[in-house]
């Protein structure tokens, strides 16, 4: 029982991506941060280990072409600090931001079907980065699926250029 009340304390309750690692941004780019902030905080688990400092706080930057994920507690104290080679992610944040930019444009100018066709495309990059994130994590955090995706997102608004 009292492992069951220590993953009640395994979520996030702010994320924050840091303002110097974003790029001007616009309103689509924009849109997709606030929607994947929000669905992250709405519903996520994230388990630190070695922690049970929970619920968290989490602070996303990217600095020497590394990502760094600086984990706090409620009263904004430090937890942990993972940094990440970005090497692995790049290509599969490349394709997708590119795909993403195809999608957005076929909203606007494409058929239903070929809209459908580079969605699905897109949730499959999606899927690739989410899992490659969760590997990368693996042993730092653990993640259920859904917070994993959000949080690539994430990643992903940092590589955003217009």
């Amino acid at each position: 029982m009292g492992n069951e009340s220590a993953k009640n304390t395994n979520f996030l309750t702010d994320v924050e991506l840091d303002p110097d690692s974003l790029a001007i941004a616009n309103q689509d780019v924009l849109h997709e941060r606030r929607i994947a902030i929000f669905d992250l905080l709405e519903e996520n688990y994230f388990e630190v280990e070695g922690s049970d400092a929970g619920p968290y706080k989490l602070y996303i930057s990217v600095l020497d072409q590394k990502l760094v994920f600086d984990i706090r507690n409620a009263d904004d104290e430090a937890v942990k600090t993972h940094i990440l080679s970005l090497s692995p992610l790049r290509r599969i944040i490349r394709d997708y931001l590119m795909i993403c930019d195809s999608y957005h444009h076929a909203i606007r100018n494409s058929t239903p079907s070929q809209i459908e066709a580079i969605d699905m495309g897109r949730r499959g990059l999606h899927n690739e980065g989410t899992e490659l994130l969760e590997l990368r994590l693996k042993g730092k955090i653990n993640l259920n699926f859904d917070t994993a995706r959000r949080l690539f997102t994430l990643v992903c608004a940092l590589h955003i250029r217009l």
